[in-house]
């Protein structure tokens, strides 16, 4: 079976084998990506093009696809008393009421919709492993490697990681196809990856993705 050999940050190398690894491509929804009334620019928009070129990419390397979508019951019932406090929970805007599932924000950006057959994993919570049957379908599948995208880096993405690290997953994250609505955030998120002798795996750029070796005797 053939292994990708992706050279990463830390002159370091990721590889892995198509069947067994999973891009997670973390909640490229309309409320995180939307132009909200009056805003010129949602900063965290730019990724939306790269995010596209990967995964048609994984899906023409073989990879198992899953997208997440972080969302709550209209009736706020799963919504925990911390999160009801800091309020932003199925508050009105534009798009519906903000994370709710079925309102139009809680859907997947047109760019990057699902197509047949690929996993769609539905949270109420920041990390998608939390409260959901993700590592029993990845494990059933056989991924050990996983390959993460999204939105936002500081939070779900790093969340979404700091979970599967915790299992034993072999987790690379794509720097310029993950975002935030502050810079500073996005690059201290990175940064925490490469701590302590790289404690939460391997950070290249799409690019260097593209561009991986292929050891087809592996």
């Amino acid at each position: 079976m053939s292994e990708f050999s992706v050279p990463c940050r830390g002159n370091r190398t990721y590889g892995f084998e198509p069947a067994r690894t999973a891009l997670v491509v973390i909640d490229m929804q309309r409320d995180f990506l939307a132009l909200n009334t009056g805003e010129p620019v949602n900063p965290i928009r730019k990724i939306v093009p790269r995010v596209v070129r990967l995964v048609e990419h994984a899906r023409n390397t073989g990879c198992h696809i899953i997208h997440t979508r972080e969302g709550y019951r209209s009736d706020l019932s799963d919504v925990t008393p911390y999160r009801r406090y800091l309020g932003y929970v199925g508050h009105s805007g534009a798009l519906g009421r903000f994370l709710i599932r079925g309102e139009p924000g809680h859907d997947f950006v047109e760019e990057l919709r699902p197509l047949p057959g690929e996993t769609v994993i539905d949270k109420a919570a920041f990390g998608a492993f939390f409260g959901t049957r993700l590592d029993e379908n990845l494990r059933a599948a056989g991924i050990d490697h996983l390959i993460l995208c999204g939105v936002t880096t500081q939070c779900c993405v790093h969340s979404t990681l700091r979970e599967a690290v915790d299992r034993g997953y072999w987790c690379l994250t794509i720097a310029d196809c993950c975002g935030a609505m502050e810079p500073d955030l996005h690059e201290a998120a990175l940064r925490l990856i490469a701590g302590e002798g790289h404690l939460f795996g391997w950070v290249c750029d799409l690019a260097d993705l593209e561009e991986a070796n292929v050891d087809a005797s592996s």
